[in-house]
């Protein structure tokens, strides 16, 4: 069992022989504690112009050396050091001295002993030494996957962790920027089947400048975020948009109803209020479909079984419930009663009298037809994505018909 340590040092010469010195050191000691045989450490110079290539030069064999010419990326490093390695745990470690190379001890054994896929180093603890505007933000951005995911995250960016090698096709594409880290980490929680350990790690003051620019940093991180749970899981980001749009069509509802019974009818002033009530419900109902329907694509194209794909939670069983087509259709017969009267009396005189047929009537109309048609649509994707996922399965399940049994007999042949 072979460990590689990655350290991306871009214009670290201040901090990188200490740093290289101390993983040398603590080879022994992951050797000792762990299941751990052997360990690679490899330094990756990302495009450095100080001396960061001369001082990881001094120590000669004991390490792999890779020197970029040109800045390519704090991820990209990362990635070639990996891929110039045969070992079968993947770690990396920050070159400005800020973690502790000994940590690599609990990282491995948490991948070895507790079964996990990824070991994230926490920085975020009571001891920690982290500045309070990277502590905020790894606040944030553990909070959001955390809600986005169904595992509890602390620190989403921290750059020291340990995965195993067999995972990484699970979680490709990633960055080459610093946004690597949370980009990892989002894949990794939010895909299946990955099992993710934080581990906490003492955090000291780096030595030099960082790297991090907090505002384009921060943005980038908020990005990958967000497109990892659009690819993984879409329901969860389009279900938390469609509870606030429920939310806002039952707040303005309550609140209608409250003046319907205070003035006894509906004023004009009020068609605000119905349009922002149609427009918050059909909006909610098209992203909670959409999520849905998102997850389902996106089980059927990612999923390593060979198993059909069955219709997950209360939306799923609805849209593909036996009397799903009556509602589209109670919701269509219902506009066209509200508007009835007022269309008969169109057709036979040319226009429409306000005073004999309120404007609600209208809006009701709309509403019933803008549900019923999302409604429609939706189960028609529903059923497009059945077909796609028997389909897959087929191809899935490696069942081939060869050209020889597929072609018709000659006209010679005796059968």
């Amino acid at each position: 069992m072979k460990l590689v340590i990655a350290i991306p040092a871009l214009d670290e010469e201040e901090s990188i022989a200490s740093v290289i010195g101390r993983t040398l050191q603590a080879r022994a000691v992951i050797v000792q504690r762990t299941a751990v045989t052997d360990v690679e450490v490899a330094v990756v110079s990302d495009g450095s112009t100080d001396r960061t290539v001369e001082r990881a030069r001094q120590f000669g064999a004991a390490i792999t050396l890779i020197v970029f010419e040109q800045n390519r990326g704090y991820g990209a490093a990362i990635m070639e050091a990996w891929r110039q390695s045969d070992a079968e745990l993947v770690g990396f470690l920050d070159a400005d001295g800020t973690c502790d190379p000994l940590c690599f001890v609990e990282l491995c054994s948490a991948i070895l002993d507790r079964g996990a896929h990824l070991a994230i180093g926490s920085r975020v603890h009571g001891a920690s030494r982290m500045p309070l505007v990277r502590r905020t933000g790894n606040a944030v951005f553990a909070t959001m996957l955390t809600a986005l995911g169904s595992t509890r995250v602390r620190d989403a960016a921290s750059g020291m962790r340990v995965v195993r090698r067999d995972c990484l096709q699970a979680l490709m594409p990633l960055p080459d920027g610093l946004h690597f880290t949370p980009a990892m980490s989002a894949r990794a929680i939010l895909s299946d089947g990955l099992h993710v350990v934080e581990v906490d790690v003492p955090y000291e003051t780096r030595a030099g400048r960082s790297k991090l620019r907090p505002l384009r940093d921060a943005w980038r991180f908020l990005r990958v975020i967000l497109t990892a749970a659009i690819l993984y899981r879409p329901s969860r980001p389009l279900g938390i948009l469609a509870a606030l749009a429920f939310a806002s069509a039952l707040f303005w509802t309550g609140r209608l109803a409250w003046q319907y019974q205070r003035f006894g009818t509906f004023e004009l002033w009020m068609i605000y209020h119905f349009v922002v009530i149609q427009l918050s419900t059909t909006a909610g109902v098209l992203l909670m479909t959409a999520g849905y329907l998102g997850r389902k694509a996106v089980d059927i194209t990612l999923s390593t079984g060979a198993g059909r794909w069955r219709p997950r939670g209360r939306v799923g069983a609805f849209l593909s419930h036996r009397t799903f087509w009556l509602i589209p259709f109670v919701l269509i017969v219902l506009g066209a009663l509200a508007v009835a009267p007022a269309a008969i009396d169109y057709a036979g005189t040319g226009h429409i009298d306000p005073a004999t047929h309120h404007w609600s009537r209208f809006f009701a109309m709309s509403f019933a037809f803008s549900l019923a048609f999302i409604l429609t649509s939706a189960r028609l994707l529903d059923i497009t994505l059945d077909l796609l996922a028997d389909r897959v399965t087929y191809l899935k399940s490696g069942v081939a018909i060869s050209s020889d049994a597929a072609a018709p007999p000659s006209r010679g042949a005796r059968q």
